[in-house]
């Protein structure tokens, strides 16, 4: 990453932070920018701007996050609210509907997101495409044994599935839950994205897909602009 991205990823995740208030539920996503922002609510409550904060992992990545920067972490069965959730995401449409699950966290994610008060999406400018699937191919979490079924369900449906697999390792991608990624591509991409979330959803064996509709509240911006780091909201 250049210098630039680096500190755009940066002023996004401390935007973000910014909005955490003392005595909040946390949701933490997962990602390189949602990095940023766990790390910056963990600056905050460590100079004592902050206090009283508890954070929601959503994967191992933000479980490791939150420790090395000193919050206090909860379960779902310990609480019964999710304040805020801060969560990247792969591709936002204009209707802040996201396509997330690059990193394979797209469930517990979910859970968390889906729980939230509020619900702040950060990313680059990069992210944002005029139509879902597009750009970045939809994830979808499967139980081991259902992969071949579900595969030939999807590609029933018009979609082009695909076994994610491993870099660095032999043999597929394996998410924190312990099940298999496949990432679908839809020529002309996605037009109905609520509905293709409940559908690909129902097939039996499919845990949860990357498609996040309607949950979105912000969708906080990262641009590089000659040279300079800004944030806006959409």
């Amino acid at each position: 990453m250049s210098d630039a991205v680096t500190l755009m990823k940066q002023e996004v995740g401390r935007a973000a932070a910014n909005q955490v208030q003392s005595g909040s539920i946390v949701g933490l996503g997962t990602g390189s920018t949602t990095a940023f922002a766990i790390q910056f609510i963990g600056e905050r409550l460590q100079s004592g701007e902050l206090k009283d904060i508890r954070g929601i992992p959503t994967s191992f990545q933000a479980i490791v996050l939150a420790r090395k920067y000193g919050i206090p972490l909860v379960g779902l069965d310990e609480v019964d609210h999710v304040d805020v959730a801060i969560d990247g995401a792969d591709e936002v449409d204009p209707q802040k509907n996201l396509i997330k699950g690059g990193g394979a966290a797209h469930t517990q994610e979910k859970i968390v997101d889906s729980l939230a008060a509020k619900f702040i999406v950060v990313v680059d400018s990069g992210k944002l495409s005029d139509k879902l699937g597009t750009t970045f191919l939809l994830p979808v979490e499967v139980i081991p044994m259902g992969v071949a079924p579900v595969m030939r369900a999807i590609a029933k449906m018009g979609g082009q599935p695909d076994l994610r697999m491993g870099v660095k390792k032999a043999g597929p991608v394996v998410s924190d839950n312990g099940n298999l990624i496949v990432d679908v591509k839809f020529d002309g991409g996605i037009d109905h994205p609520a509905e293709l979330e409940k559908t690909l959803n129902n097939i039996p064996g499919v845990v949860e897909n990357g498609i996040f509709a309607g949950v979105a509240d912000e969708v906080l911006i990262g641009e590089v602009i000659d040279s300079k780091a800004s944030v806006r909201s959409m």
